[in-house]
């Protein structure tokens, strides 16, 4: 099973195994209060794209075709993501956005639940 959780939010042991799948750190985190098993940056939206989307709902649409193109390439961290869940039966995808309904970890979570 996957689940969605805001890094920021408040660590729970039922998260099972954390990936945060953002590019960059969250500010103001530190690695102990995050408690993220893996962090894959990889996985994420390139830079330009990340930063063309900036968190516009507008946009949404287009973000996840783009980003779904980007994951085409990405098939083996795809695959480990879902080597984790059969490992560990609970991944948690973490993200730094404030916005729980238009951020990368939900198209990751639509795929991955396929």
């Amino acid at each position: 099973m996957f689940k969605l959780r805001r890094v920021y939010d408040s660590f729970d042991k039922a998260d099972g195994y954390r990936v945060l799948v953002d590019r960059l750190w969250p500010r103001g985190l530190s690695k102990e209060k995050a408690k993220v098993d893996l962090w894959m940056k990889e996985i994420a939206p390139s830079t330009e794209l990340r930063q063309w989307f900036h968190h516009d709902p507008t946009k949404w649409s287009v973000f996840e075709v783009k980003y779904k193109d980007e994951l085409k390439s990405k098939k083996d961290l795809l695959e480990k993501l879902q080597d984790l869940e059969k490992k560990h039966s609970t991944v948690t995808l973490l993200y730094g956005a404030k916005d729980s309904e238009y951020n990368q970890a939900v198209v990751l979570e639509s795929l991955l639940s396929k």
